[in-house]
């Protein structure tokens, strides 16, 4: 391979790395509670988390009581009812849900296709009063499509649930000042 054709080469694994970081990062943005994007119903909410997803895409919860609560998902339509019954469904209902990602691992990335590994840690906090933090390991694996990158395969697998304590926060946001559209 030439200099250039290397170079090129290159350029389109960091496009290709940058590329799944956003659509991940989107994703998570998507599932945050409140929602930080204004405007958008739960049900739209839940249509534009299933775009993220290739047309037979997996979203997939893993590993004894993860696997049992989550189940398995596939394409738009299914990733997409399964978030619209987690948001306007569930009870008790969540009225905070933020997610912080670490330990990233792009192992494999390719012109059009990509797969990782990360950490998620995240605070709930439910209309009822209770509250939890989750960690979970994700194996996230990407492809480019011609509608460009989606997500080919989700899987969650929890690591740890445990109680926040009582008082733990004195303030949670009820929506975004932030991202409102002035």
């Amino acid at each position: 391979m030439d200099e250039l054709a290397e170079l090129r080469h290159r350029v389109a694994l960091l496009e290709a790395e940058a590329a799944v970081r956003r659509l991940l990062a989107r994703y998570l943005y998507l599932c945050d509670v409140p929602l930080p994007e204004p405007g958008l119903t739960d049900d739209e909410r839940a249509e534009a988390i299933g775009s993220l997803f290739a047309d037979d895409g997996i979203w997939q919860g893993v590993g004894g009581a993860h696997g049992a609560q989550f189940g398995e998902h596939r394409g738009p339509a299914g990733v997409a009812a399964h978030m619209r019954r987690f948001f306007a469904e569930a009870r008790p209902r969540q009225v905070f849900n933020t997610h912080y990602l670490t330990s990233e691992q792009i192992y494999d990335v390719g012109e059009d296709h990509a797969e990782g590994t990360w950490v998620q840690f995240q605070p709930w906090v439910h209309d009822d009063g209770s509250t939890l933090i989750r960690s979970s390991r994700l194996r996230v694996t990407f492809r480019r499509t011609d509608a460009g990158w989606k997500i080919a395969r989700y899987r969650t697998e929890n690591l740890f649930i445990g109680d926040l304590p009582s008082g733990w926060t004195q303030t949670l946001i009820g929506n975004s000042v932030l991202m409102s559209v002035e």
